[in-house]
């Protein structure tokens, strides 16, 4: 009698199928495959489906021939447009099945996806990956997971097949909301940090041992993100970066310098005009964090 990995019989292994085998999904159904359970993989362009099948996964013709061969239905394709070609050719084939969708895209479309398996009667499970191909199944790639508690209780050990895992709750978007706040956090850093190495490389200094020295530096900046998140969910605002009004003596000279040089200014300029307002208003001896306030609300 066959059997699996990890030593069961193949027939009763857990079935899975992935649909999209991009670098991403390819890696999602190979893990699934050398775990033991039993995969069916579908892609619009067939031939990414032979080094699968040679690894143990069956090969589906359509993609509702996949979505028909498990109870858990994974997708992971290019883009949303992706994702409506694929779900309108398999809408008669998910009734009763679970999909996860690990396709990036916005809270508002991973909504739309959870009606869209609700009237058609199937559990959703939204998805997001923050970590590289060659790290799924192993704890250094990041699942972030919402939608249906049920689904994703029914369907959590063979999740965590993948990686580190944490559900966001049973609003479809919540995975989706987590995943683009944290790769905004890494974009805006970057992107300042990429103009502070022009504002150090205009002054002659070498920009490799600069970035030496802020790395070294970045070790105090965990405590102070949990202080600046403390104080904007209570609205208690301490000096976290001394007080708004010795932080604002500093802005003019830090603008004028980039300034002198050629190098970006707008974010200094509107730290600088946000400090002036709280300051303004009465708030000089709270920190940075109270520029919080000033930021324009949902609206």
């Amino acid at each position: 009698m066959a059997t699996t990995a990890t030593g069961g019989s193949a027939d009763a292994a857990p079935r899975v199928s992935v649909l999209g085998l991009g670098a991403m999904g390819s890696a999602i159904a190979r893990t699934f495959v050398e775990r033991g359970y039993r995969t069916t993989v579908w892609n619009r362009n067939a031939a990414k489906s032979a080094p699968l099948v040679d690894a143990g996964a069956s090969a589906a013709a359509t993609a509702a021939e996949a979505a028909e061969a498990g109870p858990l239905v994974v997708v992971c394709l290019l883009d949303g447009a992706a994702v409506d070609a694929v779900l309108g050719s398999v809408e008669g084939s998910v009734a009763g099945r679970v999909l996860v969708n690990l396709t990036s895209g916005s809270p508002a479309q991973a909504r739309a996806y959870a009606e869209w398996a609700a009237e058609r009667g199937a559990g959703y499970i939204d998805g997001k990956i923050m970590g590289d191909p060659p790290y799924v199944g192993t704890p250094n790639v990041m699942f972030s997971f919402s939608g249906s508690r049920g689904a994703f209780e029914a369907h959590e050990s063979a999740l965590k097949e993948l990686g580190t895992i944490a559900y966001h709750g049973t609003d479809a978007g919540a995975a989706a909301v987590e995943f683009m706040a944290q790769v905004a956090v890494g974009y805006e850093l970057l992107i300042g940090f990429l103009h502070t190495l022009r504002l150090v490389h205009a002054e002659g200094v070498d920009v490799q041992e600069f970035t030496g020295r802020v790395a070294a530096s970045m070790a105090g900046y965990p405590p102070l993100l949990a202080s600046m998140g403390k104080a904007v969910k209570t609205g208690e605002y301490g000096p976290d970066l001394g007080s708004l009004n010795v932080q604002a003596a500093l802005m003019d000279d830090m603008i004028a310098h980039r300034e002198s040089l050629g190098v970006e200014a707008v974010r200094m300029r509107e730290v600088k005009k946000l400090m002036d307002r709280r300051i303004a208003d009465g708030h000089g001896g709270q920190g940075f964090s109270s520029l919080f306030e000033l930021l324009p609300p949902r609206g």
